[in-house]
């Protein structure tokens, strides 16, 4: 498994928590080097030195603004000079009923689960264009794939990133770079800590009682990065063994 891994250059958003704090554990226990970025900068830092990552490894970053992006991935080229890759994984889930028109809600999921995506790509494209190589993972979901009630925002937010990495799997073919979409089910994290809306709590809450562990999404994207470099995984959908929806 750490094939492929050793001394990669890999960015991560959102990983001061969940997904992305439990993939800097498995990828910093493999000889990957780490570029973390969050808006927590105290879990951030402390996550950072704990891993012994060095000074510069952990970079304030909301996803939502781009040059903060810009400069997350801007602080791995000069620490490393390269990114190798763009873990686009900073994510919202404050589902609700349309009907309660949580409008404000809506935007931040937009924000964050589209435009994030976009400014991590924009940022590190590039970067790995001149390096005529890299790897782009962007974190959808299973709600990417089918959407239920109290749903459809997130839903259209993590569709949108499976269209915009197929498309970009498309275009970057002549650099060599390769593009990933992992889309979980039920996995432990704080992602549902941002419900409102009562009814969506309750039924959310029922589907995370099956929940798995967040090093069940690290070891997906140690499986993806540890492949030769002419083999491109292009879509992982996991979910609980247990999980219906």
């Amino acid at each position: 498994m750490t094939q492929n891994i050793d001394g990669k250059v890999v960015v991560i958003t959102g990983a001061s928590s969940g997904l992305g704090e439990a993939t800097a554990r498995l990828l910093s226990e493999q000889g990957a080097r780490l570029v973390l970025g969050a808006r927590r900068i105290d879990k951030l830092s402390a996550l950072a030195q704990e891993l012994k990552l060095g000074d510069n490894a952990a970079v304030q970053t909301d996803v939502t603004d781009r040059q903060q992006v810009q400069q997350l991935v801007d602080t791995a080229v000069q620490a490393h000079g390269r990114v190798d890759v763009m873990l686009n994984n900073a994510g919202l889930m404050p589902s609700s009923m349309l009907e309660k028109l949580h409008i404000d809600e809506w935007d931040r999921m937009i924000d964050v689960n589209i435009k994030g995506v976009m400014y991590g790509i924009a940022a590190a494209l590039p970067v790995m264009q001149k390096q005529n190589s890299g790897h782009f993972i962007n974190v959808a979901s299973v709600a990417g794939h089918k959407v239920g009630p109290g749903g459809v925002i997130y839903a259209a937010t993590k569709h949108a990133v499976r269209v915009i990495s197929e498309g970009l799997r498309q275009e970057v073919k002549p650099y060599n770079i390769r593009t990933t979409i992992i889309s979980p089910g039920a996995v432990a994290t704080e992602l549902t800590d941002a419900i409102t809306d009562a009814d969506v709590v309750a039924r959310m809450d029922k589907v995370y009682e099956q929940a798995i562990p967040a090093d069940s999404f690290a070891r997906v994207v140690a499986f993806a990065m540890s492949q030769p470099e002419d083999v491109d995984i292009n879509e992982v959908l996991f979910r609980p063994t247990s999980q219906e929806y």
